[in-house]
């Protein structure tokens, strides 16, 4: 929180806008931090990343001065000086008599509730119920306004909801459905006067969420403050006023609005305390010296600023008592989550911010010189239509390539448009303009670029996870340094957004959808090359005939060529002859590539004037009826595909690696665990991501980013443009075997004929036309070489059709949440204990290995590798710094599997 005006941008994040709830099969969203701001009401911040626009200042200044308001060192909870009083409502917690009665069957808890403005009730509704889905709760209490006049209410919510006011029902939306918002007839109050106000609500099943907003006279729509609640005349409770986790994250307090005499030893056995869904390691609580009605609480480990709410449950029997000896008696509430620590994975500390992420980027196409543009550049949010800033300077600094929402960008917000700037001298020996072109190239911008050199635009590129270049060698002058400008604009899942493939990128993250990854994401680089150089060097190896076929690409026909493939310093074959056609380059008694021995050949390529370095491997892919079965066939062996959901991101820089050594790290860890196989979901990865799991060993199966939406026209055009781009910029890795087209059904269209295409554009790697075609709405379009079903925990496989190898694309999910090292949000499909962890693991996969001995699988994918942001299902949680499982024993399990997979020998039980 910023108390003075010169912090006022970190202020945004007390009002940016709701995250929306969003389902899935489980879809699920962060919780909102409700905090006191200093006239009483509440402030509600959703995530410290605060995703500052332009058009959102006014509103952010404006809280920043409520906040301003607030004293050093003064509670933003009630004045020291008069006593508390208990702002909020009495929640009473209710199970259904049966799934779908939406009724108040059992009473299982009865607490205080501070507000009725939750993002996420599934912890509350598990913690207070015993179950997340089919309960039901009611609030009650009194409501003061602060202006006489009419007051419109509006709720939303997911599920129903109905509210009365003054006795008198205003809104009735007792309906199963989600994200309906529904508005009362203007009710009149009268200022300073309490009405009687109830709220009920129901949860289903999935996620759920409670927004209850008014619009005062002449005010703007907003949450019902604290303030304006007050607690029935039947509650009796003499409980904390407000309770939060400290901006340290090492501190948990509470306010009562008495007096209290020192908590006693005994009174921690008889209080829990949970936040984010996790019980939270915790010392001993003790009195503030400074102030008798707050108890301190010190955590062994830190609260993660992240959303999440502290659930405090206390059963009265610990002996704590006012400062005038009365009991305090039983309670239950929640208090908001302050915390400003973030989580790093070890490899932050390694960033260097003059030269981040200095490996060479293209391993595949190497040339001899070369120059890293990565660093600190110059940067500004921009508007629509505005002018690339030549010849200005920009007001703030951006570290490259990190992206602008992450911590490592040195900014930490989302813009729409923005720009980036930076000078750039051509070292003297490249020869540029004396036979030589300065070539400049970009690994990612997501997702539409404008490039500028010395104010001339040199290129302009759509497509956030593709690579491309151009040739700036006109646009020089002289021999002096050179001025760079990158306009960018990202607008990632934005309703009024051109639906690009954005993957799993929000503006409003929550559940399993992340932060988003806006700007230059990948290594900015230049080299010199020449005038007819190679675009790109695509190997396909052909087995059974013993030799690799050789494409140069981006290069005019009849280019003279030669292709010289060596094994080690020993060369194994050559071939010549010119561009436009295909090169057949022998390699004889093949060293076969395989995730046991992943034999890479190397390969260097004259293209007129141009020399470059590249690798492949020589192995097949394909699927065989084997045994009346449909078998995934790897160098004419069955392979059974054992991997895990790896969808690529970091705390501290999100969609990029702090290093090459995390970026190298998870793919390790694949290995460790005993893994063949990695899913990247919903993202393409660097050419090094590539490069390391072809020196590994991992088999990749390489999911096409979702569209947020159901495309049409363009956006289906642009769709199969960066699909394409995909797939011919990885289409050389002998990593690569599958490419995913669509998942789940997520911006869906014309499957068979996406699949068809990804096939024609890459007819010897497998196609998976839909990943989960039972889940969630998709459709299967019934063609490629895979069929594939979700389930979760359990894996699912689909009914065989006797053409596609069958897999379960995805099962798992067992959550567990490592406190000090997540974010405090739980979304998760089971949760285990920490002792139970790996046993409960190798319980789900010995039901992959039945499946696999007793119908025929081919693969399993288990969700997932790291806990992301809102996810705690990870075998390593998101910092990287604790393995949940014992690795010998899943490793163990896992090569039993394979074992027995490929040679047949698994057994049935069931059959």
């Amino acid at each position: 929180m910023c108390l003075d005006t010169a912090k006022v941008a970190c202020c945004h994040a007390n009002c940016a806008c709701f995250q929306r709830y969003t389902r899935r099969c489980g879809q699920a969203a962060g919780q909102q931090r409700p905090v006191l701001s200093a006239d009483g009401g509440i402030v509600h911040p959703p995530t410290p990343r605060a995703r500052r626009h332009r058009r959102h200042w006014i509103s952010c200044i404006l809280a920043a001065l409520t906040l301003i308001a607030v004293a050093p060192g003064q509670s933003q909870g009630a004045d020291r000086d008069e006593p508390a009083v208990a702002h909020g409502l009495k929640g009473e917690y209710y199970t259904h008599s049966a799934p779908g009665a939406f009724d108040f069957h059992e009473l299982k808890a009865t607490a205080f509730d501070p507000s009725l403005d939750f993002q996420n009730l599934e912890p509350r509704l598990q913690e207070r119920t015993g179950q997340a889905d089919n309960a039901s709760v009611r609030w009650t209490g009194g409501l003061t306004p602060e202006k006489s006049g009419d007051h419109v209410f509006s709720i939303i919510g997911d599920n129903g909801f109905r509210l009365w006011v003054d006795g008198e029902l205003a809104i009735d939306h007792w309906v199963d459905d989600w994200e309906k918002e529904q508005h009362s007839q203007p009710v009149t109050l009268e200022a300073g006067k309490t009405y009687d106000i109830k709220l009920e609500f129901f949860e289903h099943e999935g996620g759920s969420n409670l927004h209850l907003r008014w619009t005062p006279p002449g005010g703007e729509k907003q949450a019902v403050p604290q303030s304006a609640f007050t607690l029935p005349a039947d509650f009796d409770y003499d409980g904390p006023v407000a309770a939060a986790v400290a901006p340290s994250g090492r501190t948990l307090t509470m306010d009562f609005a008495q007096e209290l005499a020192a908590p006693p030893p005994s009174f921690g056995d008889h209080l829990d305390t949970v936040i984010g869904g996790s019980p939270w390691p915790r010392g001993k609580a003790k009195l503030d010296p400074a102030d008798p009605r707050r108890v301190v609480i010190p955590l062994d480990e830190p609260v993660v600023g992240q959303g999440g709410t502290a659930e405090l449950k206390y059963d009265g029997e610990g002996g704590l008592t006012g400062a005038d000896g009365a009991p305090v008696g039983e309670f239950w509430t929640s208090g908001s989550n302050d915390s400003e620590h973030q989580l790093t994975t070890p490899w932050a500390k390694d960033v260097d911010k003059e030269n981040p992420l200095p490996e060479y980027p293209r391993p595949q196409l190497t040339r001899p010189d070369w120059q890293n543009l990565n660093g600190e550049w110059q940067f500004a949010g921009a508007e629509a239509g505005e002018e690339p800033p030549v010849g200005k300077d920009l007001d703030e600094k951006i570290v490259v390539p990190y992206p602008v929402e992450s911590q490592l960008s040195g900014l930490e917000r989302h813009e729409d448009r923005m720009w980036y700037k930076r000078g750039f001298s051509v070292p003297d020996g490249w020869q540029v303009g004396d036979g030589k072109r300065l070539q400049l190239n970009f690994d990612a911008v997501d997702w539409q670029a404008e490039v500028y050199v010395n104010g001339q635009r040199v290129t302009t590129h759509k497509g956030g996870y593709d690579r491309f270049s151009v040739d700036v060698t006109d646009a020089l002058k002289g021999t002096g340094e050179q001025e760079l400008i990158v306009g960018v604009y990202d607008p990632t899942d934005a309703e009024d957004g051109p639906n690009q493939p954005a993957g799993k990128q929000r503006l409003e993250p929550g559940g399993i959808f992340y932060t988003s990854s806006s700007g230059i994401w990948q290594s900015v680089w230049m080299e010199p090359v020449a005038a007819d150089r190679a675009e790109d060097v695509k190997t396909t190896p052909d087995v059974a005939g013993e030799q690799v076929a050789v494409d140069v690409r981006g290069v005019k026909d009849g280019v003279p060529v030669t292709a010289v493939a060596y094994d080690g310093k020993r060369e194994v074959g050559r071939a010549s002859g010119t561009t436009g056609g295909q090169l057949s380059v022998p390699v004889p008694d093949p060293h076969l590539w395989s995730p046991e021995d992943p034999h890479l050949y190397d390969l260097k390529v004259t293209v007129g004037d141009d020399k470059v370095t590249s690798y492949f491997g020589m192995r097949s892919i394909e699927v065989k009826t084997i045994d009346g079965k449909q078998r995934t066939v790897l160098n004419g062996k069955p392979v059974f595909s054992m991997a895990t959901l790896d969808q690529g991101f970091w705390p501290e820089s999100l969609h990029t690696p702090p290093t090459d050594e995390a970026l190298a790290y998870d793919l390790e860890a694949h290995k460790k665990f005993g893994y063949n196989s990695v899913r990247k979901h919903i993202k393409v990865e660097s050419d090094r991501w590539f490069h390391h799991a072809d020196k590994l060993g991992l088999l990749v199966w390489q999911d096409m980013p979702s569209m947020p939406r159901t495309p049409q026209g363009e956006q289906r055009t642009q769709f199969e443009h960066e699909l394409k781009e995909m797939i011919r910029q990885h289409d050389s890795h002998p990593s690569v075997i599958m490419w995913v087209t669509f998942n789940e059904g997520w911006g869906q269209y014309d499957q068979a004929r996406i699949a068809d295409y990804a096939k024609e554009l890459d007819p010897t790697r497998l196609v998976n036309n839909m990943s989960g075609h039972n889940c969630c709405g998709a459709v299967d379009g019934g063609n490629g070489d895979i069929s594939d079903a979700h389930g979760y925990p359990s894996a699912l496989l689909p009914e065989p059709d006797g053409e596609r190898a069958l897999v379960s694309g995805e099962y798992g999910g067992l959550g567990l949440a490592i406190p000090g090292n997540s974010w405090p949000v739980r979304h998760t499909y089971v949760g285990v204990d920490r002792d139970k962890y790996t046993d409960e693991y190798l319980v789900k996969l010995k039901e992959v290995e039945q499946l696999a001995a007793c119908k025929g699988s081919n693969g399993a994918v288990y969700t997932q590798i790291t806990d992301l942001e809102g996810e705690l299902n990870g075998l390593l949680t998101y910092d990287r710094r604790v393995n949940k499982a014992d690795t010998p024993k899943l490793r163990a399990a896992h090569e039993a599997l394979l074992k027995g997979a490929a040679e047949g020998t698994l057994t049935c039980d069931n059959p």
